[in-house]
């Protein structure tokens, strides 16, 4: 079984930067999607970026042109540098795998397993 583990979060001001990490055990190169999402207490996840086995992109409105998802070239560690911080994107990210390659949009978490614990990402 793949497993993911979140790393690279931390407390920042607003207008700074951090870059996030997801390590993966077990293969992930089968998989369709490996995205970002993100949960604020109180909030619903919500996707943040993904992306696919092709190297296509996807990513919110609220993020872009200040998020970057990138992979290594072994596609086991897909990277999420986050520019520009605002206090709204204070938030637990978490790094998920696609396998099943669903139809929903590249966002919808059903589509998703496995997750990892998460990393906090405090923006003040």
């Amino acid at each position: 079984d793949v497993q993911l583990v979140e790393s690279g979060g931390g407390s920042v001001q607003a207008g700074g930067s951090l870059r996030l990490s997801c390590a993966a055990s077990g293969n992930t190169g089968s998989c369709y999607l490996m995205g970002w999402f993100r949960q604020a207490p109180g909030n619903e996840r919500e996707g943040v970026a993904s992306i696919s086995r092709y190297g296509s992109t996807y990513y919110a409105d609220s993020v872009k042109g200040r998020f970057t998802i990138s992979q290594d070239n072994d596609r086991d560690i897909p990277y999420l540098q986050m520019n520009s911080l605002k206090p709204e994107d204070t938030a637990m990210y978490h790094c998920a795998a696609d396998f099943i390659g669903a139809s929903g949009g590249w966002s919808n978490t059903m589509r998703y397993n496995p997750w990892g614990q998460g990393t906090q990402v405090t923006v003040s």
